[in-house]
């Protein structure tokens, strides 16, 4: 019988340990999941903690339900302005890069480590996609980003090859169990899988963006619940349907995103926080599932395919599929080496474990063991080489202002929007008062360096001051102009 008190009680501490860790990663500049898996591990059988799980099955259904929201939170936060650039990149590496990476790991693992070559295969696919949130964590703790298209590529690529992975890896294990299946029987599967998960996926983007705006719900807090229930609802429909879920769910994600809703803020905030909560639990189940007595056997095997995987698999995928691309040399080299590895390969790895593979714990170990050394490894000298390599640049400053404006069913219309005071331009010693704004556009804050003043009729505005300015869209376009022009004609024209 179970002791819910005491459940509830260990699952608040690994929850609040795995919090407080995430600024520990944050000053010595490593991802978080690090931390999160070495909680999960030091929790489970073989550590102080002594929770016994080797529960494989639930592992991987807590890990593909995680997948979804941690997909969904990606794509909801993508911005379409900025992939669009880099789109036919980013899908070539999301796609034949995966298959290549796979292929080339595959081969290093059969050739040199002595797997059949079915089984090389199945772990250079487990471990071919690569973990976004990782690379910029590692960024974000000290304060750097990287400059050009170069981040959006990484972004979309690492966001969005998480659906050809998990397809090669059950296509290969589909040819182990099933002896008499072809490739040329999976090929047109994956194409048919792929095609109709994106199309669903912008298809149910799209209606929900319609019924986020035409529904009336009685209470503000529905909206995220019915949020959450897309996600669930894309991916279930999708996958019952034949389609790949995991890429339905990243479209729908990205739709609804770069869509115009009602109380999209708020949404947004919440499957932030989902994501982060997911990240968390998967991290901790897959970590209490390991056992790290097991590791130093596959320490040598491990060791050697992270190194291939690093220095060869990757930057050669990377350059192949950057051919002809407007990426220096400098910039193709930074991406080869933010391969970083994550969640999804360890997820993966359950699924051999599942279907009780004859070297599935040697391979979940391999993995698991491979995704500690990238993280390692990668994540430790990715900022010293993106400031070596002159492809970084300073993390732009969001500011959080003190008051948020979100649309609801009451107020569709109006937004707003920040408005910059270029210095030259005829407002820069005016006063708010003598500014005459359009009858439709109020000003809420006064943004100066990083202060924020509230706005009154004496207040005289500076260069580089930004406005938050609340309107509809014609009121806010004629607000701009006031603060853009540049010449006077008259006292009355300002």
């Amino acid at each position: 019988m179970f002791d819910l008190p005491l459940i509830f009680l260990v699952t608040s501490i690994l929850l609040l340990l795995s919090i407080f860790s995430s600024k520990l990663a944050e000053r010595f500049g490593f991802p978080a999941l690090l931390t999160f898996l070495a909680i999960g591990m030091l929790a489970g059988s073989d550590g102080p903690g002594g929770i016994q799980f080797d529960n494989a099955a639930a592992a991987n259904m807590v890990g593909s339900v995680a997948l979804a929201f941690i997909l969904f939170a990606g794509g909801l936060d993508t911005h379409w302005y900025n992939i669009k650039p880099v789109l036919v990149r980013g899908v070539v590496m999301a796609t034949i890069g995966v298959a290549l990476s796979a292929i080339v790991m595959g081969l290093f693992v059969c050739c040199i480590l002595g797997f059949s070559w079915q089984d090389g295969l199945l772990l250079g696919s487990i471990v071919s996609s690569t973990d976004a949130a990782a690379v910029f964590a590692v960024l974000r703790s000290r304060r750097v980003s990287l400059r050009d298209n170069l981040r959006s590529l990484l972004e979309f690529e690492s966001g969005s090859n998480d659906p050809m992975a998990i397809f090669l890896t059950l296509a290969v294990l589909q040819v182990i169990s099933q002896n008499t299946m072809s490739w040329t029987e999976l090929l047109p599967r994956f194409v048919v899988q792929m095609i109709f998960g994106g199309v669903a996926g912008w298809l149910l983007g799209r209606g929900a963006a319609r019924l986020m705006n035409r529904i009336r719900l009685d209470y503000e807090g529905l909206y995220p619940v019915l949020g959450a229930s897309i996600v669930l609802l894309t991916y279930g429909l999708i996958e019952k349907m034949g389609g790949n879920g995991f890429l339905a769910v990243y479209v729908c994600g990205l739709i609804l995103g770069n869509s115009d809703f009602i109380y999209k803020k708020s949404l947004i905030r919440f499957h932030d926080s989902m994501g982060w909560l997911m990240q968390i639990i998967m991290f901790l189940v897959l970590g209490l599932l390991v056992f790290p007595s097991h590791l130093p056997r596959v320490a040598k095997d491990g060791l050697l395919s992270a190194a291939f995987l690093m220095v060869v698999a990757r930057p050669v995928v990377t350059y192949l599929t950057l051919i002809g691309s407007s990426f220096s040399f400098s910039e193709r080299t930074l991406a080869a080496w933010a391969g970083l590895r994550g969640a999804v390969p360890i997820v993966l790895a359950t699924f051999p474990l599942l279907l009780g593979h004859p070297k599935s714990n040697e391979i979940f170990n391999m993995v698991f063991f491979i995704v500690l050394t990238s993280v390692l490894l990668q994540g430790m000298t990715l900022m010293p080489l993106a400031r070596f390599l002159k492809v970084d640049k300073p993390l732009e400053y969001r500011p959080r202002y003190p008051l948020e404006f979100d649309k609801t069913e009451n107020d569709v219309r109006n937004e707003t929007r920040e408005l910059d005071i270029l210095p030259g331009t005829a407002v820069v010693g005016k006063t708010i008062g003598e500014l005459h704004f359009p009858p439709g556009a109020l000003i809420l804050l006064v943004r100066r360096d990083k202060n924020f003043l509230v706005p009154r009729g004496q207040t005289v505005l500076e260069p580089y001051d930004t406005l938050l300015v609340l309107g509809e869209p014609e009121a806010l376009k004629k607000a701009r102009e006031v603060i853009t022009r540049r010449e006077i004609d008259n006292e009355n024209e300002i």
